[in-house]
């Protein structure tokens, strides 16, 4: 039997792959477990669409409350997890671009808990913020949060789906196999990993179609042992509750690092936000909605505040943020762009802790028993674009009635943080940073 290797996949696009090989001291063979993590989000025109949410089937109030608890438990627990790995990202490149999806990855490694058991299990489960949590909380959390981001509505296109491309050497638990699909909706897509460039186009194409061909090629090359990988694929396409002009949009400078100013174009709106400063920590925030009660949060530092406010980044922060926020008149004014973020997410989470899934030691018995079995690498890739348009062949929106009052200038002209959030859970679906809208 030749070595094995396996991998995770749908959402923003992340994938893991892992080499396998007989060890000479022992005469067992090490399977590889391949994770693929892939996001896209457009704040533009929504594409017709061409998928519907799928039906999960009936479920009893006691049990649609117990799920509702969990999902915002882990929705919670998710903002804690997304801010502590920004962080990590921040310092390792504190001028650059940073884009990611929490709910991506936090879905990938909780489908992976599904398998894992002991010190491996609760590695992922400290480094995730998923500790002392019950398993039943969890995956049932996870289910609820599935079956309510998966929508398709006037002004929003939301999909979140898991899939495992297995190839037919790999014997995977029967009890695996049923969790993964009940709980977190995985579809299982037979793969012969043997021939590794048409198992490649397989998986690519499926990506591309997932994110409706934003994301393409994510994969560039696949271990030759690999057996399975796991895919995790959000798209996100949402039309601005109040859209912007584009004839009110011009060039204008944004500021880099050092006052060094580089020409963006400036979208502009004054309207009713909800909006506060944090005297605190010196930085401005601002709530703007999207159509089905999804927010885009920014915050702005004051000049030379940024890291300050990085470094606060922690869920009481986040809290006191809701509170100190109310809505008044504001003139807006947001840099166009569009940027891609791509992790890996087997350095990044070794910092967290989470080192035992990558290993020959690790435990994922509960995928494949009697076999050692380790995830060998790990890519997240998220894409965000950001422009004044709304639906396509759609009116623009209606004119708002504005009191009477000074508008507050928020002109988003120097760093930034961004934050997309579903309200109702509430789930943390990205966050970033934007150092240079020019950039990638």
């Amino acid at each position: 039997m030749p070595p094995c290797a396996l991998a995770p996949g749908p959402a923003p696009v992340d994938q893991v792959y892992s080499s396998t090989g007989q060890s000479p001291r022992k005469m067992n063979f090490t399977l590889g477990l391949g994770l693929l993590l892939a996001g896209f989000l457009a704040v533009e025109g929504l594409l017709k669409p061409n998928f519907s949410p799928k039906n999960h089937g009936a479920v009893s109030r006691a049990q649609e409350q117990q799920g509702r608890r969990a999902a915002q438990e882990l929705a919670r627990r998710n903002v804690g997890f997304g801010f502590k790995l920004y962080k990590k990202l921040a310092s390792n490149g504190p001028s650059k671009n940073i884009f990611f999806s929490p709910m991506s990855i936090s879905t990938a490694f909780a489908m992976l808990c599904l398998g894992a058991q002991n010190s491996t299990l609760d590695e992922i489960k400290v480094g995730l913020n998923f500790r002392k949590m019950p398993e039943k909380d969890l995956h049932g959390g996870f289910h609820y949060l599935i079956q309510r981001l998966n929508q398709k509505t006037k002004g929003l296109q939301l999909s979140l789906e898991n899939t495992l491309f297995l190839d037919q050497r790999l014997r995977p638990e029967k009890r695996f196999m049923a969790e993964a699909k009940d709980l977190y909706n995985a579809d299982s897509v037979p793969t012969n990993f043997e021939n590794v460039e048409n198992a490649q186009k397989q998986i690519n194409d499926y990506v591309s179609k997932q994110t409706q061909g934003k994301i393409n090629n994510l994969i560039k090359n696949i271990d030759p042992g690999t057996v399975m990988l796991l895919a995790n694929c959000i798209f996100f396409r949402a039309r601005w509750l109040h859209e912007f002009d584009p004839k009110a949009t011009k060039e204008e400078d944004f500021f880099l690092e050092e006052n060094r100013p580089v020409k963006v174009p400036m979208m502009f709106h004054g309207g009713m936000y909800a909006v506060g400063y944090d005297e605190q920590l010196g930085c401005t925030v601002l709530e703007m909605p999207y159509f089905n009660n999804i927010t885009a949060i920014f915050v702005l530092p004051d000049k030379g505040n940024m890291r300050r406010v990085e470094e606060a980044l922690e869920l009481d922060t986040f809290d006191r943020w809701k509170k100190l926020i109310t809505r008044r008149v504001v003139d807006v004014s947001l840099p166009r762009f569009s940027i891609t973020g791509t992790y890996d997410l087997k350095k990044i989470l070794s910092y967290l802790g989470i080192t035992k899934i990558f290993q020959e030691h690790g435990d994922l018995t509960r995928i494949v028993p009697n076999r050692s079995l380790k995830v060998g690498e790990a890519t997240h890739k998220a894409k965000l674009k950001i422009d004044e348009k709304g639906a396509e062949g759609a009116a623009a929106s209606g004119m708002q009635t504005l009191p009477m009052e000074r508008p507050q200038t928020f002109k988003l002209n120097r760093a930034f943080l961004l934050m997309i959030a579903e309200n109702l859970t509430p789930t943390m679906l990205f966050m970033g940073k934007i150092a240079n809208p020019t950039g990638t």
